[in-house]
């Protein structure tokens, strides 16, 4: 079966703005043009636009979706198993926000009480299941899944104590990092101290240490934007100079 760009628009619910924009970057092209000067899809541009929306539905930008659609290597079964695995993940988080809201209001309403214990185990199941979703694939793919689950396990058992200092820690660094940016220098003792504190606050995280990791670790900062992000939102270029004080800090 064929459609113009309006029914496709309809039994999608993307909109036909959408579709012709695809068209412009080359992402889901018609299969024709009719002798109207319509778009017309087939069978083959109905399954690309799902996989479109799949990936669209996992927050995976459009240049990036394009780079794996096009590629020669593209294996639509296996990229749908992927899709499964990680919507089905997505529902799990879900579901875990969506009983941990319930119980909050169960609570508030009087009917039920949470321990302080039960709000944390939450909120660190949350936070694991929120790190899987964004980072994941790009952590385990650096680290390898072995030193991942070993940090998450750690991560699971620690104290409210342990948390509350980590975030206090996390808060630190950024004070003395925006302290060595305005000094310019990433080998004095403020970079020195932001670096220092820095491993510190990975060790509550991770089962050990290594320089060449930390280094890693400074690099991603700078190559994914979310990262970049994390540090950038208190000023443009943090991010850039942390990895160059940890550079400078390991000597990797």
């Amino acid at each position: 079966m064929e459609y113009t760009v309006n029914k496709l628009a309809e039994i999608s619910g993307v909109t036909k703005r959408t579709l012709r924009y695809y068209d412009e970057i080359e992402l889901l092209k018609p299969a024709r043009i009719n002798s109207s000067g319509y778009r017309i899809y087939g069978h083959s541009e109905v399954k690309m636009l799902q996989q479109i929306l799949f990936f669209r539905a996992l927050d995976i930008p459009l240049d990036e979706i394009k780079k794996i659609m096009l590629s020669e290597d593209f294996d639509e079964l296996k990229v749908l198993h992927t899709h499964f695995e990680k919507l089905m993940s997505k529902r799990a988080h879900l579901d875990l926000l969506i009983n941990n809201v319930k119980k909050t209001i169960e609570e508030t309403e009087g009917r039920i009480t949470m321990s302080d214990k039960e709000k944390f185990e939450g909120l660190k199941k949350n936070l694991l299941k929120e790190n899987e979703m964004k980072y994941g694939d790009e952590i385990r793919a650096k680290y390898g899944n072995d030193k991942v689950d070993k940090s998450n396990k750690k991560f699971e058992a620690m104290s409210e104590e342990t948390y509350d200092y980590a975030t206090k820690l996390a808060e630190e660094i950024i004070v003395l990092l925006l302290k060595a940016m305005d000094e310019n220098d990433t080998k004095g003792d403020l970079a020195t101290a932001t670096a220092e504190k820095h491993k510190e606050w990975l060790m509550l995280y991770w089962t050990e240490y290594s320089k060449e990791t930390h280094a890693g670790l400074g690099e991603m900062y700078v190559a994914d934007e979310r990262f970049t992000h994390y540090y950038d939102q208190h000023r443009v270029g943090a991010a850039k100079f942390l990895n160059e004080i940890i550079h400078e800090y390991t000597g990797v």
